[in-house]
């Protein structure tokens, strides 16, 4: 089936055509008949990169009014890339379209333009749920007349912590909309806000629920968790055509492990939360450009970076959510080319490694770290590929051809290939020479099986509370002390646990940054993976929950309760 079949209005037809569009994914191919006939509310699941934003996009927007100023369209999605990147395809798709016009609303950027695109009529809105709930507030933002409602990435959004921005901004919609939820998994919180959002919606699957892209092949390797990063620099070296993300689980990971990619001579570099808008711009336009090979980044800060033809992901940590996994594998593979997932783990992992693979259905190969001879091999391999290759300009190089002959008389063929190899390839050859392969690692003998954050006050944690001795921890302002059991003390939830990285100093690190400089008291401290219940004295209970509301740790938003 081609995109001429599908009933689409023939502005929309002509601007995909320019665009070398064709034929559509499964995906579109399911979705877009759907939206046209006003069939009702969809759930549309498929992996990243099969083309949901054109799924969504191209039909709604021909349903749009050009002669109407009022926002007809919503499309929530979990970051300011995604939006960008939503709002650079809705404009290509939309070029033959006069009188359309659509806004970007996101965090990170200045209230006033985006008030003044709202106001200037726009009809289409794409947005991130923190700022627009925000403009809502303000009463900045009319949805009477909105026909359409779209949740893009759904399961990233709630990961991120957007429940109580989604119900608010929900809230605000008229009801008889049609509402149009993406997502590439779903988990139980996605089909419960389908089912408080939409109306008997019909699911569309692009493939196996969950499931990965075919077109991937999985990888992991077990080492020791001091000999990750050699680890890595080997698999980038057993690679040397690679193009890829090395995904890290912190934005201070991520920063670490590219500085010293760097430091070492790899062409990478970092993409995670501390960077400015304008630094983020110019690193994603370096790496789409082709001028990075590797970008070491967080999963909030890799989401909407549209880059094709990714040959790599490299999971240097987990996800703590397996359901994220898929996000990430998804980055390549698209479009029907091959792509490859490696993970570098240590032995406690095998255990996730084995739920990711009944999430996504399919086997991940157990493999061993290259040996210095496969990576060295690799590396010649390459280096001669890319001699026969070479474009031979004759007009150039032939004014030289004489001196170049000159010099070069008296060696012979064997002679020449020797000594421009050796010129191209000894730093190499000398880095590896000294250095052992990787031994397997076994049960019994990872020595960083006891170094896991899972401390044994965690697990006493588990069993009901963790009761804090007198006095700080390290440099923290915070106390913990002996009246846990007392009237003086209020308990708070926040949604954040061990899955989060949270340990009691990790907690306490976290409240005091975030208190001004206020000393207060800790009781019991409860860590649950997903969450942590922990007791504060009621003086700085209220002060607390507004000093920690829509704050955000390694980029998930907040939630406490008392």
């Amino acid at each position: 089936m081609k995109f001429t079949e599908l009933n689409l209005d023939p502005r929309v037809l002509k601007a995909i055509e320019e665009l070398g569009f064709e034929y559509p994914t499964p995906i579109q191919e399911k979705v877009i008949p759907k939206i046209i006939e006003n069939t009702g509310d969809v759930v549309g699941l498929a992996q990243t990169g099969t083309g949901k934003t054109a799924a969504f996009s191209l039909p709604v927007l021909e349903k749009i009014d050009t002669g109407s100023r009022g926002a007809q369209a919503l499309v929530l999605c979990p970051t300011r890339e995604l939006c960008l990147q939503i709002a650079r395809d809705v404009e290509s798709y939309t070029r033959y379209i006069k009188g359309f016009r659509a806004a970007a609303v996101y965090g990170g950027a200045a209230y006033g333009p985006q008030i003044k695109e709202l106001k200037a009529g726009a009809q289409f809105i794409i947005a991130t749920p923190g700022r627009l709930a925000d403009l809502i507030e303000k009463g900045k933002v009319d949805f009477d007349s909105l026909k359409y409602l779209i949740l893009d990435e759904a399961d990233i959004m709630l990961n991120m912590g957007f429940k109580d921005e989604l119900d608010a901004i929900v809230g605000a919609l008229p009801f008889n909309r049609t509402s149009l939820l993406f997502s590439a998994t779903m988990p139980r919180e996605v089909e419960e806000i389908a089912k408080r959002y939409m109306h008997d919606a019909e699911e569309v699957s692009a493939g196996k629920k969950n499931a990965g892209a075919e077109t991937v092949t999985h990888s992991y390797y077990t080492v020791h968790a001091k000999d990750k990063f050699q680890a890595l620099k080997r698999l980038v070296d057993f690679y040397p055509g690679i193009y890829g993300i090395v995904f890290c689980k912190t934005r201070a990971s991520a920063r670490s492990i590219a500085e010293k990619m760097i430091k070492e001579g790899y062409s990478a570099d970092a993409l995670h939360g501390d960077l400015s808008q304008e630094q983020r711009e110019y690193i994603m336009g370096k790496f789409r450009e082709r001028g990075l090979q590797l970008l070491v980044a967080t999963d909030v800060a890799a989401r909407g970076l549209d880059v094709k033809n990714l040959t790599h992901v490299i999971n240097y940590d987990l996800p703590d959510e397996i359901e994220i996994y898929n996000h990430r594998s998804g980055r390549t593979g698209r479009a029907g080319s091959t792509g490859i997932s490696l993970s570098i783990i240590n032995m406690k992992e095998r255990g996730r490694i084995r739920r990711i693979e009944k999430n996504l259905g399919r086997k991940i190969t157990e493999a061993q770290i290259p040996g210095k001879q496969e990576i060295c091999e690799a590396q010649l391999i390459s280096l001669i590929e890319k001699v026969k290759t070479v474009n031979v300009d004759e007009d150039m190089i032939g004014p030289y051809m004489g001196v170049i002959e000159e010099k070069l008389a008296g060696f012979t063929g064997e002679e020449l290939v020797k000594k421009f190899v050796s010129l191209e390839f000894n730093r190499f050859l000398d880095f590896y020479k000294n250095l052992e392969d990787f031994k397997p690692v076994k049960q019994g003998n990872d020595l960083d099986f006891r170094s896991n954050r899972d401390y044994s006050r965690d697990r006493r944690n588990d069993r009901g509370g963790y009761k804090g001795h007198r006095g700080s921890e390290g440099r923290q302002r915070g106390r913990r002390r002996d009246r846990a059991d007392s009237a003086d003390y209020s308990w708070l939830k926040i949604n954040l646990g061990r899955r989060d990285g949270i340990s009691p100093p990790e907690l306490m690190k976290m409240i005091n940054q975030n208190t001004r400089g206020k000393t207060v008291d800790f009781g019991r401290i409860d860590i649950q993976p997903t969450s942590t219940r922990f007791q504060i004295e009621k003086g700085a209970a209220d002060f607390l929950t507004q000093a920690l509301r829509r704050k955000v740790h390694n980029g998930k938003r907040i939630r406490i309760e008392q």
